[in-house]
């Protein structure tokens, strides 16, 4: 019962991001994780195959967080849904200048 109960705290504590990546061309990516520290080394060392290495799609433009994994996973096929513009529209709420969220993560500005 005891381990129970700790798996549920634990699992209530864990966050879940939903993001948006660009790069120069402003071509967009939306995502999910559970550790955006780690899916932004990922996406900036490209040691993932896919769309973000094929774009060079790396800045890290805007990102929410939630504790529900079923709203994060809601959330991100919602935002694939929007088109463009809407996308960007939302990019702006919290980055304005369109700079790379994450551009001092990894010691690299």
């Amino acid at each position: 019962m005891q381990r129970s109960v700790a798996t549920k705290h634990l699992r209530r504590e864990r966050a879940y991001y939903v993001y948006i990546l660009s790069n120069a061309t402003r071509r967009l990516y939306v995502g999910v994780t559970n550790d955006l520290l780690r899916r932004m080394y990922e996406h900036k060392n490209k040691l993932v195959p896919g769309f973000t290495e094929k774009y060079n799609i790396t800045w890290l433009m805007y990102f929410e967080e939630t504790n529900d994994v079923g709203a994060a996973i809601a959330r991100e096929k919602e935002l694939k849904g929007w088109g463009r513009i809407k996308k960007m529209a939302l990019v702006e709420t919290m980055n304005p200048q369109w700079k790379d969220l994450s551009a001092e993560w990894f010691g690299t500005p």
